[in-house]
């Protein structure tokens, strides 16, 4: 594979070209309107103009992808995650045109795209599972003896898509026909697919994932698990490798469960699976994405591999070099996500123009990101500027580091998460590891921040000021002593 194009933009699309460049192979970027003078088209050896900025214009039009690849000669598309990275029909259509799709088979993809599909794929591999119904539902009446039966608090969760949209927690029985409603609505618009079905609500869960690769020769390893907890809005902010509560017999566990998942679909590539991990130490499968990861950086620093590098060797039919017992822990790694939105106005989308732009640096800091100082944050796509990464021997350094490298990240013209990321990593829940996935529910408001600010402000004013008084004791002390009257006076 000498040329691939990656039908993505921003930080993923650089990430992969900087592996692809180390691979010695040739790069081709697309761009919207939007993106026209962005790195990852500067940064591309070629790059292709798709349309108008919005998505549906521009990186969601297949035909246009697939086109631009075959004017180029590309022999490679990589979607990267988000857009087209899930869309069966868009592998499908890669490779009938004789191009190879750099992930998963049409098969997997549409398995693992349905959570009801996915369960049943699961069900003969002595996968845990969380007690629920196996299948859509639509009569709240049968809903409602389901949830009895089941107990509440239960989920309402739509089966296709992600992202806590068309999810709902149902805590009794009079709220269920009306929270179903929200939830078929909700999953119909966001993905064109009402179907939602129920499962027991478990609480107090903690968001545990196990990064797998497969080759096309039948052999399947997992590079252990990623700790997400920390999210808004049943979104990820923070991600974590390894999980600062699991066991190494848990760990074995879990890796052997999503092994046997991915083997479940016939999986080809680099996958994740999800799990949830209730307060007894009890997992169960919830889903698997089948591309990579945003928070995959993680997993690459504690283990020493490079994912996309091994997407390109096993979309080129290679094996993989390695196996299970060749892989292990080393150290510890923090992740990131910044966003652009205000965190002290319920993480509302605050766009505008990168005024200031500085990136941290240093040992241990990794910063994967699409933006320069100048450009502008467009509405048109995710609000996600970059990924700040640290890592270090233990938890600890990478947690110290990563304060560090959020006080040495200047952003300004917008409001971005980088305050709430500081408030995790100094919170006593985070560092001790006590926390779940309602740790936003339970130990954040945007009055702490506002309490942080304010501290650290009084704080630099003291500094400020003790300078001041030392500078101004030095320059009196220093003027004395150099005075020409006192130093040439005549002595009488």
């Amino acid at each position: 594979m000498r040329k691939i194009l990656i039908a993505n933009r921003g930080e993923i699309a650089l990430r992969v070209m900087r592996t692809c460049k180390d691979m010695g192979i040739k790069t081709v970027a697309v761009y919207s309107e939007a993106d026209r003078n962005a790195p990852h088209v500067r940064f591309a050896d070629e790059a292709v103009f798709l349309g108008p900025a919005p998505s549906s214009e521009s990186y969601l039009v297949m035909d246009k992808i697939i086109q631009a690849a075959k004017d180029t000669d590309s022999e490679g598309i990589h979607p990267g995650y988000g857009f087209l990275s899930e869309n069966a029909i868009f592998a499908k259509k890669v490779q009938e045109g004789g191009i190879t799709f750099i992930g998963p088979d049409t098969h997997a993809i549409e398995v693992m795209g349905s959570k009801l599909a996915a369960k049943d794929a699961v069900s003969n591999y002595d996968i845990p599972m969380v007690p629920g119904i196996d299948r859509a539902i639509d009569d709240k009446q049968e809903a409602i003896e389901i949830a009895k039966g089941i107990g509440f608090p239960i989920l309402i969760k739509a089966s296709a898509g992600g992202g806590g949209k068309g999810m709902r927690v149902v805590e009794n029985v009079e709220d269920l026909p009306e929270q179903m409603e929200r939830a078929i609505s909700e999953a119909q618009s966001a993905f064109g697919d009402g179907s939602v079905f129920i499962e027991k609500y478990v609480t107090s869960p903690r968001h545990i994932e196990i990064q797998v690769l497969a080759d096309t020769h039948g052999n399947v390893v997992h590079l252990f698990e990623r700790e997400c907890s920390i999210q808004r809005r049943h979104q990820k902010v923070v991600e974590e490798a390894p999980s600062c509560i699991l066991t190494k017999e848990l760990r074995e566990k879990m890796g052997a469960a999503a092994v046997r998942v991915a083997q479940a679909c016939d999986y080809v590539g680099a996958g994740t699976v999800e799990f949830l991990l209730d307060s007894a130490m009890n997992f169960y499968f919830l889903e698997m994405n089948t591309r990579l990861q945003v928070e995959h950086p993680v997993s690459e620093l504690i283990t020493g591999i490079d994912l996309v590098e091994q997407q390109i060797k096993v979309a080129r039919g290679e094996k993989i070099s390695f196996e299970q017992s060749d892989l292990s822990i080393n150290g510890h790694a923090l992740e990131l996500r910044i966003y652009a939105e205000d965190p002290l106005d319920n993480f509302s989308p605050n766009i505008g123009t990168l005024t200031t732009y500085e990136r941290p640096q240093g040992k241990g800091i990794r910063l994967d990101d699409g933006y320069e100082q100048g450009m502008d944050i467009p509405i048109y796509y995710d609000p996600m500027i970059a990924k700040l990464i640290t890592y270090g021997s233990t938890r600890e350094a990478a947690i110290q580091s990563m304060i560090s490298a959020i006080n040495d990240y200047k952003i300004e013209g917008i409001k971005t998460t980088l305050p709430f990321g500081k408030f995790v990593f100094e919170n006593e829940q985070f560092i001790n590891g006590k926390f779940d996935t309602h740790f936003v529910k339970n130990f954040y408001s945007p009055e702490k921040i506002k309490d942080q600010f304010k501290s650290e402000a009084e704080l630099a004013g003291r500094i400020a000021l003790k300078a001041f008084l030392d500078q101004k004791r030095l320059l009196t002390g220093t003027q004395a002593s150099a005075s020409p009257w006192k130093n040439n006076r005549i002595k009488s």
